[in-house]
């Protein structure tokens, strides 16, 4: 099974759903293959194309599920200062991921992660694809594992 969500990290609903998409990936173990694509709205949120480029450089240096987990998990302090000090925590290259945040390196792969976005018809955040299929019910926890579950290939 494969879940498939277009976030941004400073959005509440994306912030809501973080814990959820953590569940369903412990109760479903390695039978889910969860992917998460880039879709900063940085007209509503001032700090999401910065904390996704510290994903991504976090990413370049092996760890981007570590900050992945750390942006979410510090949702409301999104502001450079405190990028430096997740990735501190997180025993990365601190200038170099500044550098990179700062610079915009990996704005080519943010930008393609949004077009993507749009070409599937995700116009918010948080959106959800169950094994390739827009997801357009809820995505409380029940929902979603129900589509996911749905959507598995059976076995005979």
């Amino acid at each position: 099974m494969t879940l498939l969500e277009y976030g941004d990290y400073e959005c509440p609903f994306c912030g809501a759903a973080y814990p959820i998409v953590k569940a369903i990936q412990q109760n479903l173990g390695d039978d889910l293959c969860f992917a998460f694509r880039n879709f900063p709205l940085a007209n509503m949120h001032p700090h999401a194309e910065h904390a996704v480029e510290a994903a991504e450089a976090a990413g370049a240096q092996g760890h981007f599920w570590e900050m992945h987990d750390t942006l979410y998990e510090n949702q409301y302090a999104l502001e450079d200062a405190h990028l430096a000090k997740y990735a501190a925590e997180l025993g990365l290259d601190v200038p170099r991921l500044i550098r990179e945040v700062e610079s915009g390196a990996h704005r080519g792969r943010i930008r393609e992660d949004f077009r993507a976005g749009v070409r599937s018809g995700v116009n918010g955040t948080p959106s959800f694809f169950v094994n390739g299929v827009r997801h357009d019910a809820g995505y409380d926890y029940d929902t979603l594992l129900a589509a996911l579950l749905e959507s598995a290939p059976r076995h005979a």
